[in-house]
């Protein structure tokens, strides 16, 4: 009996990046940067605890000042799953950084083996949340 991506059911496993959750990320990261400015999506695993469902992702996004760096933000939601709050949600988006790809993918393995995630982040294009 796990309660982690998978578990419940007959219900198949959701592929990363899909849901409910990551919709509402999505929809509030594409308010902050254009869709086609996003060279990788990084994401957590989300997980579940007491009705609710925590989400990371990590967005690398080319930028017109950025030279061949890339510009970095954070992006998090909480979903209600169940109760009569369900579907409500928090979305925070925050630039952290300006990067070289190289060193975002580095670390991005380093934060999943400091927060003892057995799962690194998965490493998408923007294609995952966004059509066409």
């Amino acid at each position: 009996m796990g309660a982690g991506a998978g578990a419940g059911g007959d219900r198949p496993p959701v592929a990363p990046g899909r849901g409910p959750g990551w919709e509402k990320l999505a929809e509030a990261v594409a308010q902050r940067v254009s869709p086609t400015a996003i060279e990788t999506i990084y994401l957590f695993r989300p997980w579940k605890r007491e009705g609710r469902e925590w989400g990371t992702a990590v967005v690398a996004c080319r930028g017109t000042d950025a030279g061949d760096r890339l510009r970095v933000y954070t992006a998090r939601y909480m979903l209600i799953v169940r109760g009569k709050e369900r579907g409500q949600s928090r979305v925070e988006i925050e630039e952290t950084g300006l990067s070289p790809a190289q060193v975002i993918a580095h670390v991005m393995q380093a934060a999943a083996e400091r927060s003892g995630d057995p799962e690194p982040p998965v490493a998408v294009g923007p294609a995952v949340w966004y059509e066409g």
